[in-house]
This record gives C-alpha cells, sequence and structure tokens, in this order.
C-alpha cells in the first residue's frame, strides 16, 4: 500500500530540547456548536452534540451513552512511567478531524499542551509554543521525546483558527524514566499502517460497542473536502450468510459507536484516498468479534 509523504514533523521543548516528531495526518471532526466565552471552570463546561451533517448515517450507529465529545490519549493512562522517545496517540469522540485552515461541520485538529492548564478563554486561539504543539495537518499520534522528569499532558480540539472547542481530554501524568538518544523516528512510529483498536480480536463485547481505529502515517480528512494525501475511513461488518454492512467515516471520524444485531462478525477496515475513492491506501488486519 501506499504510505502518505512527509509523514514526519518536529517541535523543540525550550533548553530540554524535547522534540515532536508527528505523523502527518489530516481528519475531520464534528464542531462544538459555537464559540463559547472562557471562564476558570471549563472542567465543568461539556460540548454540545453535532450537528446532523457531522454524524454518520447508518441504522446501526448510535451515540455514545454518555454523549459527551471529547478527545483523549488511546495508549496512554495516568501515572505511566515510560522511556523517551514515545508514541502518543491520539482519540476522539463525536468529532472527527480536519486540518488547519479547513472547515467541515464541527471538526476540528489536535493540540498537545504540555504542562500547561486548559485555556481560560475559549475564545482565543491557542498560542504557538513549545507548550502548545499544533497537528495542524490533523495527525493522529505523535512521537514524543522529552527529557527525565514528570509532565502533565492533554489533548484539545480547536478549529481552523485554532479556537479551542470546548472539546478536550483529561490531564495525564507521565513520567519519562529513561531518554534513549539518538533513536530513529521510525523506529519508534512503525511503519506506516491502519489498527482495530477495539473490539479485541476473538473477543465478546456488550452493546452498545464501540469501535476505535487508528492511522499512522496517514492523513484523515473529511472526503467531500477532496484533500490530497488524505483519506478517511470505511468500515465493513460481515455476517455469516447476511449481507455486509458497509459504514463510511466520511466526515473524517475516528471511531463510531454501533449497536449491531447479535451474532458473529468480521469486522474490515480500510483508508480510502480522498481524491481517488476507489483508491485503498491502507486495510487493517481483520478483527472477529461475537455480540451476544
Amino acid at each position: 500500500m501506499t504510505a502518505i509523504a512527509g509523514w514526519k514533523r518536529c517541535a523543540l521543548y525550550g533548553l530540554a530540547a524535547a522534540c515532536i516528531a508527528s505523523q502527518a495526518g489530516f481528519a475531520h471532526s464534528a464542531r462544538v456548536g459555537p464559540d463559547a466565552p472562557g471562564a476558570p471552570d471549563v472542567e465543568g463546561q461539556a460540548a454540545k452534540p453535532a450537528d446532523d451533517t457531522d454524524r454518520v448515517m447508518h441504522p446501526w450507529v448510535v451515540p455514545p451513552p454518555n454523549w459527551a465529545a471529547e478527545a483523549y490519549f488511546t495508549n496512554l493512562r495516568d501515572g505511566i512511567t515510560l522511556e523517551s522517545p514515545f508514541v502518543a496517540r491520539f482519540g476522539l469522540s463525536m468529532r472527527g478531524i480536519v486540518p488547519a485552515g479547513q472547515t467541515a461541520g464541527s471538526a476540528g485538529h489536535h493540540h498537545l499542551l504540555i504542562d500547561q492548564p486548559l485555556p481560560l478563554d475559549f475564545r482565543k486561539p491557542l498560542p504557538f509554543s513549545e507548550k502548545y504543539v499544533h497537528f495542524g495537518k490533523g495527525q493522529m499520534e505523535a512521537l514524543v521525546d522529552l527529557p527525565p522528569g514528570t509532565y502533565s499532558l492533554r489533548l484539545v480540539l480547536a478549529d481552523q483558527g485554532h479556537i479551542p472547542y470546548f472539546v478536550y481530554s483529561k490531564p495525564l501524568k507521565v513520567t519519562v524514566a529513561r531518554h534513549n538518544k539518538g533513536v530513529p523516528p521510525e523506529q519508534v512510529l512503525g511503519a506506516p499502517r491502519v489498527e482495530i483498536l477495539s473490539p479485541a480480536h476473538r473477543k465478546t463485547v456488550a452493546l452498545p460497542m464501540r469501535m476505535q481505529l487508528h492511522a499512522s502515517g496517514f492523513n484523515i480528512s473529511p472526503a467531500a473536502l477532496r484533500l490530497s494525501g488524505t483519506g478517511h475511513f470505511r468500515v465493513m461488518l460481515e455476517r455469516r450468510g447476511q449481507k455486509t454492512e458497509l459504514i463510511a467515516l466520511e466526515g473524517g471520524q475516528t471511531e463510531v459507536w454501533l449497536n449491531p444485531p447479535k451474532g458473529e462478525y468480521t469486522a474490515r477496515v480500510s483508508l480510502v484516498d480522498n481524491t481517488a475513492p476507489d483508491r485503498v491506501l491502507e486495510s487493517a488486519r481483520p478483527v472477529a468479534f461475537t455480540v451476544r
């Protein structure tokens, strides 16, 4: 399969010279309604549901149980100790991702805040600095290269002008125990690929179920924008003796909640080129699961 060129990016972190090499990616997210005035107590604010133009249209698709739009890390947990450089993967509920400078419904792009609280004023754009790392290409992950120490990491979703939505992650405390100098980024990031993060292979799931997807080394964007070098996820669910269900995440969504009939399924996920709908950029390893 074809990898997207130019999938590395680097940002320096002050005197510590920590570097983030982020994989290029465009993705579409559903926007959180109008910009709200900032307030110190933003932790209690909730994002509004996306409008109809941002929803995935299929009878099995349902909203998340908590109806919450949020960003989160799919591979890091609070209090984790690890070695640097490491990969931070970004997840997003009820939203898609879109590159900076582009608009598509309620889409946005990720920002990684390092040792920074949420902004007090959600009407102002996020600054560009070593503590506010922008992923304006719509990336789904980053290679984080920090010196030993303890850090607070948080994701914030923002619009085409870097103005934040009320869509963010809880802060995570991570401790870097060791810094491995001179490690090539590709050695940590691995080859460009598409993955089904959940459900797990050969597992039985309860309903509603969340299907989480990930793209490494590729750009995610809404299909309608037809941006070169970008793609969107396409999900196919197979049951023996039944027709295959096709769910296209054309708004750039990277996860979907489902309420399918009981049975045994095989999920197949592909990343489809946004400029050539018949061209598949990469496919994930199929996952078999059971709905009881």
